[in-house]
């Protein structure tokens, strides 16, 4: 299919807050007709083809015109009142980012502040790009950045600019994220910037960490990590003697696993601020060369010998579970830095199952600590952390934090970096005594999506709850129950001593209603939904398919409280020994079934299915403990398609003569899909009859009912209702 594109004239933006920072501004109208949203890339295309980060013009603009910076208009070679092409466009996380600039800027600025500088933008080779940070949506950072750049670079970096040499994956833009290696040219150098023990010593290790610490209170919901941390490093850094004593090995080996964005990184970097730490960033290291990597390690290893800790962030990328040869060379490099009395090695990774095993050998790394997706009331305490210096008026952090399942500190900041930029919006208008409101907090989370959520479809969720759904009443109290029961009162399921149900399975004929029932659940229980359709967990490469579904359960336990959403669950777990796909649909039901009633137990997790041919599923999948709870949602009665109708009909205006309780009526064998677009058709017929027509008419309607007719297949009906029946 082919991608739409809009023609739009250019201007030139001149907001200091978009100022060389990579963001394109369009109208709301654009992005609509573009099918994408704020904070989505996009292609442009003048004399020279680049790409860049959308975001939304100030109102007054003109529908078809762009807002682009000076350095944005250079990319696409175009001049102010010129036209440009804008189109959407796949964007991958890149793995590498090369960079060239003036000897100033290579010398200053390392490579962990310049992946900081360049995050969240789109690059492409040959592009020219600032080191003034997006700072604009989701998945940018400012502070650390602009800190590290001002100390050592000074005031020049506001200025710089830079050009991108490399990128991959090739051909095509990526996007800096937390885990792309960015650095200077075709290699990497050395950091030489000298870290302090306590003792005032200093030494020359490979890399140093330049991000300030925060203080350890600040690390909201670590607390307890952190002391146990403490209290290792304490035992094997100044008691070394008393543990050999005891026939204790002084070695302390730390793997700190945790969502990505959860503050892994800083919270290492705050526990260790009092000892002197080498650091080494996993991602830059591991994009370099075997002799390279191998070098870079050794000179970390052997500076870290006179005592301290040795810090290698995202180690996954350094040392990943398919191991190159001179993989083994660094892990013994690592061992024989860290076995001296006094040593101690920390490594933080968000993916645990994807780093080389010989990392967790009893003399490398023989401790885990876990950082969790914070909680209700963590995600609160990190909201006012966030918020104690900004001006606010009259803010509901409760409500916020009901809002956010899911979140990690860093989405959290991208939430107030984003209402903060509304409230300047209204700022700029009306400057008197800015401040940052509810309805900003509450208005962002309608762009900023959590990072626990990538890689699985979204549902559009919206403010739509239970009460929206028209009838529906023992539906609706089975999910309660089901679902919500278990999630907002596991108190209750304790004191009883019974556990929740496991798994709930929607079946129902076409149409009727089951997606719209998981939006407004999730809605209800402000939860995130992890969506997967049919077939798409299905893959022809052995072990693919069930590594997908791990990652998908995996997911859905990082964003806990969670649904998971199965739809067309028949075709993605049939009956087992009868399909001829190679047996990748029986190994898809065994990954489920291992899941769903597996070792591990899910938490603050429910999988709700939805199929309209339940007797096609596997029957293993729906015995207690599993799907255990099947709810059957029936075509929607007289009274139910008079709700589906009014509440279709709320944004549509209806003339005097439009009578949705004798259209509901007269709908029988409707669905309410078929309710739905009975209204929407009826309302083209009024533009059709009138393009500027002010309402709806029952003409219209009428004509309406001659283009749409029941779906529901009296049969299928009648046999879905046997089946429910015979539950």
């Amino acid at each position: 299919m082919t991608s739409p594109e809009l023609a739009l004239t250019v201007r030139l933006n001149t907001s200091a807050a978009d100022t060389r920072r990579g963001v394109v501004r369009l109208h709301p109208e654009a992005l609509a007709a573009l099918g994408i949203r704020e904070w989505d890339a996009i292609s442009l295309v003048g004399a020279r083809r680049t790409a860049a980060v959308a975001g939304r013009t100030p109102s007054g603009t003109p529908t078809g015109t762009a807002l682009l910076d000076d350095v944005t208009l250079s990319n696409a070679g175009l001049s102010e009142n010129s036209t440009v092409v804008v189109t959407p466009v796949t964007v991958y996380g890149g793995k590498t980012v090369t960079v060239s600039g003036s000897n100033l800027a290579v010398n200053s600025v390392s490579d962990i502040t310049l992946r900081q500088a360049l995050l969240g933008k789109v690059l492409t080779v040959g592009d020219t790009v600032s080191l003034l940070p997006r700072d604009l949506g989701p998945g940018t950072s400012t502070l650390p950045a602009t800190q590290a750049l001002s100390r050592t670079f000074g005031v020049a970096w506001t200025s710089e600019l830079l050009t991108v040499t490399g990128v991959d994956p090739t051909g095509g833009p990526v996007s800096v994220q937390p885990n792309t290696a960015v650095y200077w040219g075709e290699g990497a150098r050395a950091t030489t910037s000298p870290t302090t023990s306590r003792s005032g010593a200093s030494a020359t290790p490979a890399e140093t960490a330049e991000v300030p610490s925060v203080p350890v209170e600040d690390l909201i919901g670590a607390h307890t990590q952190a002391a146990k941390l403490t209290e290792w490093l304490g035992l094997a850094l100044d008691e070394p003697e008393l543990l050999r004593k005891l026939g204790a090995s002084p070695h302390l080996g730390v793997l700190v696993t945790g969502p990505a964005g959860v503050g892994k990184a800083t919270f290492a970097r705050s526990t260790l601020a009092s000892h002197r730490v080498v650091e080494l960033d996993g991602p830059s290291v591991g994009a370099l060369e075997a002799d390279s990597r191998l070098q870079r390690v050794t000179v970390a290893a052997e500076s870290i010998r006179t005592g301290g800790v040795l810090l290698i962030t995202d180690i996954d990328a350094l040392l990943p579970s398919t191991p190159e040869p001179v993989s083994a060379l660094i892990v013994d490099q690592l061992r024989r830095g860290v076995e001296t009395v006094g040593v101690a090695f920390v490594a933080t990774t968000a993916h645990p199952e994807s780093i080389d095993t010989r990392l967790r050998r009893q003399d490398l790394c023989d401790r885990e600590l876990a950082l969790t997706l914070p909680v209700g009331a963590t995600r609160k305490a990190l909201l006012e952390l966030l918020l104690r210096k900004v001006p606010t008026d009259a803010l509901y952090l409760d409500a916020v934090a009901a809002r956010t399942p899911g979140f990690v500190v860093a989405d959290l900041a991208a939430l107030c970096r984003e209402a903060a930029l509304r409230a300047a919006s209204r700022a700029i208008k009306n400057p008197a005594d800015p401040a940052l409101t509810q309805d900003d907090l509450l208005g962002a989370l309608d762009v900023i999506r959590p990072l626990s959520r990538t890689g699985s479809e979204e549902l559009a969720i919206g403010s739509l709850t239970l009460d929206d759904v028209g009838d529906m009443v023992e539906t609706k109290r089975a999910l309660t129950e089901a679902v919500l029961w278990p999630l907002q009162h596991p108190d209750s399921f304790t004191r009883l001593g019974v556990d929740p149900p496991r798994g709930v399975l929607l079946y129902g004929p076409p149409g009727c209603g089951k997606t719209y029932l998981v939006r407004a659940l999730a809605s209800s229980g402000h939860l995130s939904v992890h969506s997967v359709k049919g077939a798409e967990l299905m893959d022809k490469w052995v072990g693919s398919s069930e590594k997908a579904v791990r990652e998908l359960f995996q997911r859905a336990r990082d964003s806990a409280p969670s649904l998971i959403f199965l739809d067309e669950l028949d075709a993605l777990a049939p009956r087992r020994g009868q399909s001829s796909d190679s047996g990748v649909s029986d190994r898809v039901v065994a990954a489920l079934l291992t899941e769903l009633d597996g070792v591990e137990p899910l938490r603050d997790v429910v999988v709700l299915g939805a199929t309209n041919r339940p007797d096609l599923i596997d029957p293993a999948l729906l015995r207690p403990g599993r799907l255990e709870r099947l709810v059957f949602v029936p075509p929607p009665d007289g009274d139910a398609r008079r709700a589906i109708l009014r509440t279709s009909g709320k944004s549509v205006p209806l003339a005097d003569d439009v009578d949705l309780d004798d259209i509901a009526d007269d709908l029988d064998g409707y669905s309410a899909a078929d309710c739905s677009a009975l209204l929407r058709e009826a309302a083209m017929a009024a533009m059709r009859r009138d393009i500027d027509a002010a309402d709806v008419t029952a003409a219209d309607v009428a004509e309406a009912r001659e283009k749409v007719r029941p779906s529901l297949d009296p049969e299928q009906v009648a046999h879905l209702k046997d089946y429910a029946e015979s539950l």
